[in-house]
């Protein structure tokens, strides 16, 4: 007898696009206090910050897409 089970999916396209949020923030919060502070940043630390936006708007863009939408219709 085989045990299915259920992933909560609005559970994780709110928190999911709640992660992509909080990752965009972050980045863009830590390169604007960071150039105002510092005046110009390191070629990491900006990378650094930028990737966590890139990633912040794509979490945030196919999180609720996949578990929101495509996952339930697919169960």
């Amino acid at each position: 007898m085989a045990y299915e089970r259920s992933l909560d999916h609005a559970f994780l396209a709110k928190y999911g696009f709640l992660l992509g949020v909080s990752l965009l923030a972050v980045g863009a919060g830590g390169e604007l206090i960071g150039n105002g502070l510092y005046g110009s940043l390191p070629a990491w630390e900006a990378t650094l910050f930028f990737d966590l936006e890139v990633a912040g708007v794509l979490i945030g863009f196919f999180s609720p897409t996949i578990f929101g939408i495509a996952l339930p219709l697919l169960e």
